[in-house]
């Protein structure tokens, strides 16, 4: 039990030296958010910035860069069409792929909106 218990003080401090890893990206119209695995939420306007650039206060400092998908299916153009002829223009989040960079140069990938389970 003893040799358990030293093992897990071991992990866990090899494990609180290590910068957090992104969990979560999503888009409104024109704010980033994301939200990494120690809680910490970062946001950046997307649109502003051309769909991408830097969270430099973010944990260690992020890159992203957004893709929005130029041409959704039928239902989507339909519904975001509706919602800007009853005056919610930008309502609607843009369905996109944000790639996230850390600071060793691996790539987290993600959609927004996130998939229904």
């Amino acid at each position: 039990m003893r040799r358990f218990l030293i093992v897990g003080l071991l992990a866990g401090c090899v494990s609180a030296g290590q910068p957090p890893v992104p969990q979560a990206a999503r888009l409104s119209s024109e704010v980033l958010t994301l939200t990494l695995a120690d809680g910490t939420v970062c946001r950046a306007n997307w649109r502003a910035e051309g769909g991408s650039g830097r969270l430099e206060n973010c944990g260690p400092g992020f890159g992203y860069s957004v893709r929005e998908v130029t041409n959704p299916n039928l239902l989507r153009q339909l519904f975001t069409g509706l919602t800007e002829a009853l005056g919610a223009d930008g309502s609607v989040p843009p369905m996109a792929e944000v790639t996230i960079t850390d600071a060793m140069g691996r790539d987290h990938v993600f959609v927004s909106p996130p998939p229904v389970d």
